[in-house]
């Protein structure tokens, strides 16, 4: 029987660790005992959007480095995170495209069980503006879909 497919969705903030670090104590401990097959992705935004977007200083090959520099780091943080947790054998994925899109894709490629995305607490007014990536998925993906908030800490 071949495992079911947890894919995590990764960028480059703390909450997006977090939410990988909590999916690895959560569905893989003891990690041999596991019963998922751990996809871990980020998507690299191509440096023609946000070129057209008028958001960028500089050529899109300067920008088109840097964001494949970022998600190298990301994947290379998340391999650490796994590896410090014994899960060994988990796939790390860099995908090219908008994050919402490569996600949903991704899941339906796979046929994943499980989709988690770390969230941002952006409130109401700055996640219309800016969009919301975990809340794309939840209504668009072809699974579940896990958003993993970081609890505050009270004084």
């Amino acid at each position: 029987m071949e495992n079911m497919v947890i894919v995590v969705g990764m960028d480059d903030s703390e909450p997006s660790f977090y939410a990988l670090e909590w999916t690895l104590d959560q569905f893989f401990s003891p990690p041999e005992k596991s019963p998922f097959r751990l996809v871990v992705v980020h998507a690299k935004p191509t440096s023609g959007e946000l070129f057209t977007a008028g958001n960028v200083v500089g050529g899109p090959l300067i920008l088109d480095r840097n964001l494949a520099s970022i998600g190298g780091r990301v994947l290379k943080k998340a391999k650490e995170i796994c590896d410090a947790k014994s899960v060994k054998n988990a796939l790390f994925e860099l995908v090219e495209g908008d994050a919402r899109n490569v996600l949903c894709e991704v899941v339906e490629s796979l046929n994943a069980s499980i989709l988690v995305v770390g969230s941002h607490g952006y409130g109401a007014i700055r996640r219309a503006v800016l969009g919301s990536v975990s809340d794309y998925c939840a209504h668009h993906a072809q699974c579940s879909v896990m958003i993993v908030k970081k609890p505050k800490i009270k004084n």
